[in-house]
C-alpha cells in the first residue's frame, strides 16, 4: 500500500555531513563538517549503520543520514 497525498511523510533526517563550513546549520538533526571526501564517506557509513538508517547524496556532495 502507497502513501496517501494527504498524510505527511514518515522520515526524519538524523544527519547532514558536509565539506562546506557555511551549510553546517542548527536544527534537531546532527551536522558534521568532513575535512575530505574519503572521511566524509566514512563518517556517513558509519553514523548509518549505527542508527539503522538510509543515506542520500544530494547533488551538491552533501550526505544526509535519514530513518524513514
Amino acid at each position: 500500500m502507497g502513501r496517501e497525498a494527504s498524510e505527511r511523510p514518515n522520515y526524519e533526517i538524523l544527519a547532514l555531513v558536509t565539506l562546506h563550513k557555511e551549510r553546517v546549520l542548527g536544527g534537531k538533526q546532527l551536522s558534521l563538517l568532513a575535512n575530505d571526501e574519503e572521511q566524509q564517506k566514512i563518517m556517513v557509513q558509519d553514523i548509518a549503520k549505527a542508527m539503522k538508517a538510509d543515506v542520500v547524496k544530494m547533488k551538491s556532495g552533501d550526505y544526509i543520514v535519514l530513518r524513514v
